[in-house]
């Protein structure tokens, strides 16, 4: 598995995951990433995993053009919504699940402990007939499986 953090080289062609959602904001509250990274590597994911975190970028249009860009090139956005405030608002993830939402490669969840979620559910049941997942490693496990059937497409043409 490679992990690729704000600023590394986006790849294009390759299977990857791209892991949206809130970013703390808030230095004593960790990152739900760093266990999304141990799952992943647990289930032996064999792609390219961007972590929109890290290094600060010189304006905020590079950091929003090198987002733009993973979510482009993925094969699979994860949202993954343990929304709470005031530490783990995930204002702009609603933007990005409703820009994303009908790219038909989104896979979401959500701890049932997140607040004001209720609108991604219901847009996610109705954009893609399944309720949201409410436990971060099957929605991961689902992700890196959904990412493997993108690439076996790939190998057809």
């Amino acid at each position: 598995m490679i992990i690729k953090f704000y600023g590394d080289k986006i790849e294009e062609n390759k299977k990857s995951i791209v892991l949206c959602g809130p970013t703390p904001r808030n230095n004593n509250v960790i990152s739900w990433r760093v266990e999304a990274i141990e799952i992943l590597k647990n289930a032996k994911f064999d792609g390219i995993v961007y972590i929109p975190e890290g290094q600060k970028f010189n304006t905020y249009a590079e950091q929003v053009e090198w987002e733009l860009q993973t979510y482009k090139n993925s094969n699979v956005i994860v949202f993954w919504v343990p929304r709470q405030f005031p530490d783990m608002m995930g204002l702009t993830t609603n933007v990005e699940f409703g820009y994303w939402l009908k790219s038909e490669k989104c896979i979401y969840g959500r701890p049932d402990t997140a607040e004001r979620i209720r609108y991604l559910d219901y847009m996610y049941e109705k954009e893609y007939g399944k309720k949201p997942i409410n436990n971060l490693e099957e929605l991961l496990l689902e992700s890196v499986k959904l990412a493997d059937i993108e690439v076996k497409k790939w190998k057809r043409y």
